[in-house]
């Protein structure tokens, strides 16, 4: 009785065409992730300044640099005091960018009137492609 397998050649066929594909597939599935985070960055950024813009109408400001986007989560101590501060803040939890960062918050704003962004892709200050930075003032340029 002869047992039947694969031959080396079959193998090696088999390698290459995986090979292939793998090399016209993979390019387009990674550039579909850097997209997917793109997006996701510049849906916080806007979700985060919205809710900074309820902050601002229930104490008439915003918070400052240093108090942070935490204002958001916890009441801030500190002057300014927010007057009506929302018990259980403004939302549940802050989120971190898709790369792993911190949101980054300036008040009084260099773009805006308050200015919130993530570094990208590269967790550096400018950058280009996905390390271009993602703020509340340029939500529609990328």
């Amino acid at each position: 009785m002869r047992q039947r397998g694969f031959t080396l050649i079959e193998i090696m066929v088999v390698v290459v065409i995986i090979g292939v594909l793998a090399t016209l597939i993979l390019p387009r599935v990674l550039g579909r992730q850097d997209e997917a985070f793109i997006a996701k960055a510049k849906s916080d950024v806007s979700a985060l300044s919205n809710a900074l813009k309820l902050y601002k109408l229930d104490s008439f400001h915003f918070p400052t640099t240093e108090q942070g986007i935490d204002a958001l989560v916890t009441k801030p101590a500190g002057s300014p005091e927010p007057r009506n501060w929302k018990a259980g803040g403004y939302i549940e939890r802050l989120p971190l960018d898709p790369w792993g960062n911190p949101y980054q918050y300036l008040f009084p704003g260099e773009h805006m009137e308050f200015d919130l962004w993530s570094f990208g892709a590269d967790s550096q200050p400018g950058g280009e492609d996905v390390g271009a930075d993602i703020g509340n003032w340029n939500l529609d340029q990328r």
